[in-house]
C-alpha cells in the first residue's frame, strides 16, 4: 500500500487549503482500513487531526473539528484534508496514515507552510 500527499505548500493565514492523499494498493472503501491525516509542526510531536473509516464515517480531533473537514473519492481511491481559516501555528508537515489489518502506511508528508 502507498499513499502520496499532494497539494500547495504556502498559504496566507485566513486562506482555505486542501491537501489530497493518493492510495494504491488498497481500496480506501475495503474494510478494515482507516484512513488518518496527522501533523508535525517544527520542533514539536505528532498530532492526530482525524480520520475517515472504509465506511465513510468521519472521526476528529476535537480541537481542530471546527476548521478541519476529512472526505473522500471512492472512484478516486482518494482522501482530501480541507483546512479552513489557517493560521501560522497550522504550520506543519501533513501526513497521511493508512491504519490495515495488520500494518500501518505513512506518507512522505508535504510541508504546509501558513505565513503573510
Amino acid at each position: 500500500v502507498q499513499l502520496q500527499e499532494s497539494g500547495p505548500g504556502l498559504v496566507k493565514p485566513s486562506q482555505t487549503l486542501s491537501l489530497t492523499c493518493t492510495v494504491s494498493g488498497a481500496s480506501i472503501g475495503t474494510k478494515p482500513y482507516y484512513w488518518s491525516w496527522i501533523r508535525q509542526p517544527p520542533g514539536k510531536g505528532l498530532e492526530w487531526i482525524g480520520t475517515i473509516a472504509y465506511s465513510g464515517a468521519p472521526y476528529y480531533n476535537q480541537a481542530l473539528k471546527s476548521r478541519f473537514t476529512i472526505s473522500r473519492d471512492s472512484a478516486k481511491n482518494t482522501i482530501y484534508l480541507q483546512m479552513n481559516n489557517l493560521q501560522p501555528e497550522d504550520t506543519a508537515v501533513y501526513y497521511c496514515l493508512g491504519a490495515g489489518p495488520s500494518q500501518n502506511y505513512w506518507g512522505q508528508g508535504i510541508q504546509v507552510t501558513v505565513s503573510s
